[in-house]
């Protein structure tokens, strides 16, 4: 279809039925159960490469305020919210050997974040930072999550490659026993939970993969010592190897184009092609963004978020690709702000969303030139049905001789591993080296997969609790029946693509709930009836966008094609009214959540 065919009833009724045909050349029925977590034999592609040999220590047996379980934003925003309430006894356990969570972990070649850094990067006013960059790499983001944490002396009582094992309610201390794989059993009279959403790395179920003789590893863990160089490139260790690299989503198109300069031939295999918008990262400067007073970067961040939630504002401080796209997002990020009849506004959609894509389309035709790769790469669904990706490089990549493209959608993936590479079709591909680009289990953090239990009240496990009508909570935060229990990040809240700002305000509600508590010496936990109200708020205005991911390519977004959870999961109306919701609610109901404590404090 070309970019400036006319988009009639006619040519939509087709562009439906290729998206459906090209949908149904890629689901399968293992749906999500197609990847492999990281354990078992499988454990050492989690190991850590960044850190020494944890030094020895004697555990921990002591009692703290606030234990902060997990090191990355969340939990950094965590702590540093709770200093800000006076909250003085706050300990942050992460299994990393510092701070900095999801970019703790991937330090890949190319990476950098996907939305500007002067929104993403939290605390700019507060810590007087200035980024660097539009799109900021990785380096600097985890520089900054450094800086947060000794500015808000997170260090002094931090423990580091350390994993939470448990998390027990006792009813006589009225607080958490902690347990951790280093021994340690502290009591916490509040938990806070920031295990993030991009925590648990899965890896492709290919039959076989235990046979390649070649060298393997996960993006989320790059293994400098066998390619050389650092996220800036200069990969020297693969200048005389054939490496492969399995994923091309947001990760996978920006550790592409630094492998294919570097590797003496790059094997791309794409299951489905990324929308690949122009990305234009460049310096910035102070004056470029306005920063020369006190809160530009919070009024930036919440110009950005009222646009990508659909709601109107004046001034788009931002302009990217996210910001000129956001009226597509709404499938993805709901907001009701919308007038007129929903069936009008919904044909409007769709002609606006192929118009999208088939940009998306000529861009490929126009920076492609091999015409039979160039079709390959290009992205046949809706502009919602996977998250954006931007690059001015990772198209460009596969106009290099030393670079193929293996599509394998017609075999579901890749089909099987050998001793010496991997089997497409009736091509065995010869490899040194294989990389997993696969990214992680979406959403899915240890408290919500089992490695983390959490007994609350008279030994009730979180996932028992949960498992017959779905999670129980009040704003996403507080359960009834596992006091002073925190969760941020979670689920029956609010997302938006800055999952930063995401984090930074639940930070915010937490440490106002813990500074609360203890100005009443009370404990947080909402009543059942608290927990059903939510959750009818949540249903009563949830949109019906089932049928959407329904006939979309399979991804994360829905279950791999075999469909999304059931029941409400997120507040219908956006990251931004939640955000309000949550500020009127500490004005005027927190009330509502402080229980009389049964003991004095032990």
């Amino acid at each position: 279809m070309a970019h400036s065919q006319e988009l009639t009833p006619e040519v939509l009724a087709e562009l439906r039925e290729r998206y459906r045909a090209e949908r149904e050349r890629r689901v399968r029925l293992d749906g999500t159960r197609q990847y492999l977590g990281a354990d078992a034999e499988f454990g050492y592609y989690a190991a850590d490469p960044y850190a020494d040999e944890p030094a020895e220590r004697e555990p921990v047996r002591d009692r703290v305020d606030v234990a902060v379980v997990g090191g990355g934003f969340g939990g950094i925003l965590a702590g540093a919210r709770l200093r800000q309430r006076g909250i003085g006894s706050v300990r942050v356990i992460e299994k990393g050997g510092d701070f900095g969570g999801t970019w703790y972990w991937n330090r890949y070649p190319g990476i950098h974040c996907d939305i500007e850094s002067h929104v993403y990067l939290p605390l700019l006013d507060e810590t007087g930072y200035v980024p660097e960059w539009k799109y900021a790499p990785g380096e600097e983001i985890r520089g900054h999550a450094v800086r947060i944490a000794e500015k808000f002396d997170l260090y002094a009582d931090a423990l580091f490659s350390t994993a939470v094992t448990s998390l027990t309610w006792d009813d006589t201390s009225e607080a958490w026993i902690v347990t951790t794989d280093r021994g340690d059993r502290f009591r916490a009279t509040y938990v806070v939970t920031a295990t993030g959403t991009l925590t648990e790395l899965k890896l492709p179920g290919i039959p076989g993969i235990e046979k390649f003789e070649g060298h393997t590893f996960h993006t989320s863990r790059w293994d400098y010592a066998y390619t050389g160089g650092t996220p800036d490139g200069g990969l020297t260790g693969l200048a005389d190897k054939r490496v492969g690299v399995v994923g091309t989503g947001a990760t996978g198109i920006q550790v592409v184009p630094k492998l294919a300069e570097d590797a003496q031939h790059l094997y791309v295999f794409q299951r489905t092609p990324s929308t690949v918008d122009v990305r234009a990262n460049r310096r910035t400067t102070a004056q470029d963004v306005g920063a020369d007073h006190h809160g530009w970067a919070t009024e930036r961040r919440d110009n950005f978020l009222r646009i990508v939630s659909g709601e109107s504002t004046e001034e788009d401080l931002v302009a990217d690709r996210w910001t000129r796209s956001a009226g597509l997002l709404e499938k993805l990020l709901p907001s009701f702000r919308r007038p007129g009849d929903r069936a009008a506004f919904e044909a409007a959609y769709e002609v606006a969303d192929a118009a999208k894509m088939n940009e998306v389309r000529a861009r490929v035709e126009e920076i492609v030139t091999d015409p039979e790769t160039a079709d390959r790469l290009k992205p046949w669904y809706r502009y919602a049905c996977k998250r954006p990706t931007f690059s001015d490089l990772y198209l460009q990549a596969f106009n290099r001789d030393n670079v193929t493209l293996v599509d394998t959608a017609d075999t579901h993936g890749i089909e099987r591993m050998t001793e010496n590479g991997v089997v497409v079709g009736d091509t065995e591909y010869e490899l040194d080296c294989l990389i997993f680009a696969t990214g992680f289990s979406v959403g899915v953090s240890g408290i919500h997969s089992g490695r983390l239990p959490v007994h609350g009240r008279d030994g009730t496990l979180l996932q028992d609790a949960w498992a017959a009508r779905g999670p129980r909570t009040l704003h996403g935060f507080t359960s009834n029946g596992f006091p002073n229990l925190l969760q941020l990040g979670g689920v029956q809240s609010a997302a938006s693509v800055n999952f930063t700002h995401v984090l930074d305000e639940h930070a915010v509600h937490a440490a106002a709930l813990v500074a609360a508590a203890e100005a009443k010496g009370a404990l947080i936990e909402p009543s059942r009836e608290a927990e059903d109200a939510w959750i009818t708020t949540l249903a009563e205005d949830a949109p019906d966008h089932e049928w959407f991911h329904a006939e979309c390519t399979p991804g994360y977004y829905n279950g791999e094609g075999r469909g999304r959870p059931n029941g409400p999961t997120a507040y219908p109306h956006g990251a931004f009214a939640f955000h309000a919701l949550l500020k009127q609610w500490r004005a005027q109901s927190m009330g509502e959540v402080l229980q009389t404590r049964r003991t004095a404090r032990l």
